[in-house]
C-alpha cells in the first residue's frame, strides 16, 4: 500500500497524458490545480470497479462506466489513467496499490471533476485559447524547449495534441472554479488569528536559547511529609541565601545533589525547548540574574537562576526585495519566442553597457511600472506570482535573470539590493490570515466538492456480463 500522501501526490502527476509537463506548466503559473483538491480520497461509499483491458482488446471490450450529467467515463478512459499512475510510481521506486482500488479511486475522480467542469460551465468559469497557449509556453519553458519542440517531443510520445490542450484547459477551469468558489469560504476569525500568532510566538520562545544554573534539594523516593517539609525548608533557605547576594556557584557546589553541581549547577545554553517545562515557565518573565524558587519537580526542589538569555527580535522580521523589471506582453506579431528574444537582446545590452536598464523598461515595458523605470519598490514574500518570485529570489543584488514567462507574459528582472525589516502589526495579522487559509483549504475543498457532485446528475453502470 502506498500512503495517502504518495498517492495524492502521484495521482497530481498523472491525472493527465502526459501529466508531469502538464503539472509543471500549471504549477510555473502559479497555480494550486492540481495540488489542491486533485488528490486521491477515500471513498464515502464503494464504486463499481473498472475492469483492466489487454491492449489488444480496448476497442472492443471498452463500455460506458458512469454518466455525469450527459457525459460518459468509460471504463479505457478510467484504465488508462490507472495505468498512467502506476508507470508513475514505478519510475519513482514507489510500490503501487492494489489495482482494484487504484481503479475505483481514478474512478470516483473523473466523477468528481467532471461534476465540478459541468458546474464551471454552468456559472459561466471560462479559460480562453489564448490561457491555454500561455500554459503549454510555461510547460515548454520548463522543460528547456521551445513550444514548437514540445509539440513534436509529445507527438512522438503517442499524445494528441488536441487532447492535451482540453486537458490542460479542464485543469486551468477547475483551478479557476476552486478559487472562486472555495477561497472565499474561508475566512479565519480575529480569534484564530490571535491564537495562530500566540502559538507562533510560543514557537519561537522555544527555539530562544537560555541559559539557568540550578541547585537541587533532593526528596527520596517515597519520602515522608516530614522528610519532603525538612526538603523544603533548606530550599527556602538556599534560595534566600542566593537572593541575598551569595555566590550562587559556591552554594550549588556545598548543597546541590544534581550533577552539575561541580560547575556550579551550571546547565548551559540551550534552545528552551531541552529544558524541563517547569523551569522555563518558573523563568519566563524574570530577568538575567534573578534567581527563582523553590521549583518542586519529581527529583525535589529547585533553586533556579537566569544567566543568560539569547538576543531576541523585538518584532517579527521578513526579508524584503527591491527589485524592477521589463514586461513584453505576447500576442499580435509578437510569441512568447519573439519576446524572449528581444528581452535576451537587452539584457545582453544592459551587461556589456551599452544600455541602461531603467531607460529601456521606460521606453518598452507593458506594464504600469514603466514609468518608473520598471521600479516594483520593495516587496514583502508572496507579493508577486509565483514563477516570478522564485526567479527573483534566485538573484543576488544587481544581477539580471534571464527571460521568464509569467501568466502576465515575459519579465526580464533585476534585483536592486535587498533589507530585512521588521513587519507590522497589520502584516503579521496578514502573514497569520494567509497560512489559516491554506492550512483550512483542503477541508473546505472537500465539504464544497462533496456539495457540486451531490447537485450533480451520477449514474454508475455495472460491466457487462
Amino acid at each position: 500500500m502506498m500512503s495517502s500522501s504518495s498517492s495524492r501526490l502521484l495521482f497530481r502527476c498523472c491525472q493527465l497524458g502526459l501529466a508531469l509537463l502538464v503539472t509543471q506548466a500549471l504549477w510555473a503559473q502559479g497555480l494550486r490545480a492540481p495540488a489542491q483538491g486533485g488528490a486521491l480520497r477515500p471513498l464515502s461509499s464503494p464504486l463499481p470497479v473498472p475492469l483492466p483491458v489487454p491492449v489488444s482488446q480496448r476497442l472492443s471490450s471498452d463500455f460506458i462506466v458512469a454518466v455525469v450529467g450527459s457525459e460518459p467515463i468509460t471504463n479505457l478512459e478510467v484504465t488508462l489513467r490507472a495505468q498512467a499512475i502506476e508507470a508513475q510510481l514505478r519510475q519513482q521506486g514507489q510500490s503501487t496499490p492494489p489495482r482494484e482500488q487504484l481503479l475505483s479511486e481514478v474512478l470516483d475522480q473523473l466523477i468528481q471533476d467532471k461534476a465540478q467542469l459541468q458546474w464551471a460551465r454552468e456559472i459561466g468559469v471560462q479559460v480562453s485559447d489564448a490561457d491555454v497557449s500561455q500554459a503549454e509556453d510555461n510547460a515548454a519553458e520548463r522543460a528547456q524547449m521551445t513550444p514548437e519542440q514540445l509539440r513534436t517531443q509529445l507527438e512522438r510520445s503517442g499524445v494528441v495534441l488536441k487532447q492535451w490542450r482540453q486537458d490542460m484547459r479542464d485543469q486551468l477551469t477547475l483551478q479557476r472554479l476552486r478559487e472562486r468558489e472555495v477561497t472565499p469560504r474561508i475566512r479565519p476569525t480575529d480569534q484564530e488569528i490571535d491564537q495562530y500568532l500566540r502559538e507562533r510566538q510560543t514557537q519561537q520562545e522555544a527555539r530562544q536559547a537560555l541559559s539557568l544554573a540550578q541547585i537541587l534539594i533532593a526528596v527520596p523516593d517515597n519520602a515522608t511529609p516530614q522528610q519532603i517539609a525538612q526538603s523544603e525548608a533548606q530550599a527556602r533557605e538556599v534560595f534566600q541565601r542566593a537572593q541575598g547576594g551569595e555566590d550562587f556557584a559556591q552554594l550549588a557546589r556545598s548543597f546541590s545533589a544534581a550533577a552539575d553541581r561541580t560547575s556550579g549547577g551550571q546547565m548551559g545554553m540551550r534552545p528552551q525547548d531541552r529544558y524541563p517545562p517547569l523551569f522555563v515557565e518558573a523563568v519566563r518573565q524574570r530577568p538575567v540574574g534573578a534567581v527563582v524558587g523553590p521549583v518542586r519537580s519529581g527529583a525535589g526542589f529547585h533553586v533556579l537562576k537566569v544567566l543568560e538569555r539569547a538576543a531576541a527580535d523585538s518584532a517579527a522580521t521578513v526579508v524584503q526585495t527591491h527589485a524592477r523589471h521589463i514586461l513584453l506582453r505576447p500576442g499580435g506579431q509578437m510569441s512568447v519566442n519573439v519576446a524572449r528574444a528581444e528581452l535576451t537582446r537587452m539584457k545582453r545590452a544592459i551587461e556589456g553597457g551599452k544600455a541602461d536598464f531603467a531607460q529601456l523598461a521606460r521606453e518598452h515595458s507593458q506594464d504600469a511600472s514603466a514609468s518608473a523605470g520598471g521600479d516594483l519598490g520593495w516587496a514583502n514574500p508572496g507579493m508577486f506570482v509565483p514563477e516570478f518570485e522564485e526567479v527573483m529570489n534566485r538573484l543576488g543584488p544587481q544581477e539580471i535573470s534571464d527571460p521568464l514567462v509569467s501568466r502576465f507574459g515575459v519579465h526580464l528582472i533585476q534585483v536592486l539590493e535587498r533589507r530585512k525589516t521588521e513587519m507590522s502589526v497589520r502584516e503579521q495579522r496578514e502573514l497569520a490570515r494567509n497560512a489559516l487559509r491554506e492550512s483550512k483549504f483542503e477541508e473546505t475543498f472537500q465539504t464544497w466538492a462533496r456539495e457540486v457532485r451531490g447537485r450533480a446528475y451520477v449514474e454508475l453502470r455495472d460491466p457487462p456480463q
